[in-house]
């Protein structure tokens, strides 16, 4: 059976070789765009390098009941670690770019001192002894042959088979997540949010097990399309709450002679506008996430 072109991956896989092949993808792009943060102040690198990190958390999560142990554990544990030391710096370039518009000018002089010093923390986190132990852990890790990769897979040993397991169980949770959406505070929000982004990255990671399958192959761009829509709505909801730790942020990073009240008050305004057009973006993309056809069960 041909492997995927893209991934290398195919429906016989074994679980922890497509882990480690995974792990080896996320590194590669953690590294080509570390380089980037530690260089420029363009937003793509910042951006670019906290995806990589969560694609590499979702992953050692999708495939927990594959592999698991301490060193995997610990990769987990310190991917985790260096996105929430990159977060500030991204969560600031969203708002000022796309949360707010019109942003007055004594916010933006504000924001960009604040912007430097998000930056210079996420570049110590990026290149410090720990950041060095991780990438020498995690290049260990996706370079090591699995501990027993049987000649002839079984049905308990395909990536297919595993991946029909998994992805079921996600999708059953984020639809129980989702019931009586129009009801929805932000906390429950957020978690639905949650349970729609590692659904999405199981099934990017896992579409490559059913590719031999013309049917199923024809399946997944719509339902990974519908997956990233609905992300995409629930997070332009969750940048409300983002945003309030950006603003007070903001307030305490401003001198004395700049006066940010007024101006950062009509920020807030404006962050507060646009819920029911929000609510009804959410609304349409669960429809079509529900009416989406499972790929893996074509």
């Amino acid at each position: 059976m041909a492997p995927s072109p893209k991934s290398g991956l195919r429906a016989d896989t074994h679980p922890e070789t497509a882990l480690r092949h995974i792990a080896a993808g996320c590194h590669a792009d953690l590294l080509k765009y570390r380089a980037a943060v530690l260089k420029s102040a363009q937003p793509n690198g910042i951006h670019q390098t906290r995806v990589a990190l969560r694609r590499l958390r979702a992953a050692f999560g999708l495939f927990r009941d594959a592999i698991d142990g301490p060193a995997v554990r610990s990769l987990a544990a310190e991917a985790r670690w260096l996105a929430r030391e990159c977060g500030p710096a991204r969560d600031l370039q969203v708002f000022l770019t796309e949360t707010v518009t019109d942003v007055p000018p004594v916010v933006r002089r504000v924001g960009r001192r604040l912007a430097d010093i998000h930056l210079q923390h996420a570049r110590a986190a990026l290149s410090g002894a720990r950041f060095a132990a991780f990438d020498r852990a995690l290049q260990a890790f996706a370079a090591k042959s699995p501990a027993a990769s049987p000649a002839t897979p079984s049905a308990d040993n395909r990536l297919d088979a595993f991946g029909r397991t998994v992805l079921d169980a996600r999708l059953a949770k984020a639809l129980r997540r989702g019931r009586k959406l129009e009801q929805f505070d932000a906390d429950r929000l957020h978690r639905l949010r949650i349970a729609i982004k590692k659904l999405r990255y199981a099934a990017s990671f896992l579409a490559p097990a059913f590719a031999s399958t013309t049917f199923a192959s024809m399946r997944v761009k719509p339902y990974i399309e519908a997956t990233v829509r609905l992300q995409g709505a629930l997070g332009a909801l969750n940048d409300r709450a983002v945003a309030a730790q950006v603003l007070a942020d903001l307030a305490t990073a401003a001198r004395p002679t700049e006066d940010v009240a007024l101006p950062l008050k009509a920020l807030a305004k404006q962050v507060a506008s646009g819920e029911k057009r929000r609510r009804r973006r959410l609304e349409r993309a669960w429809a079509d996430f529900r009416k989406a056809e499972r790929f893996w069960r074509a």
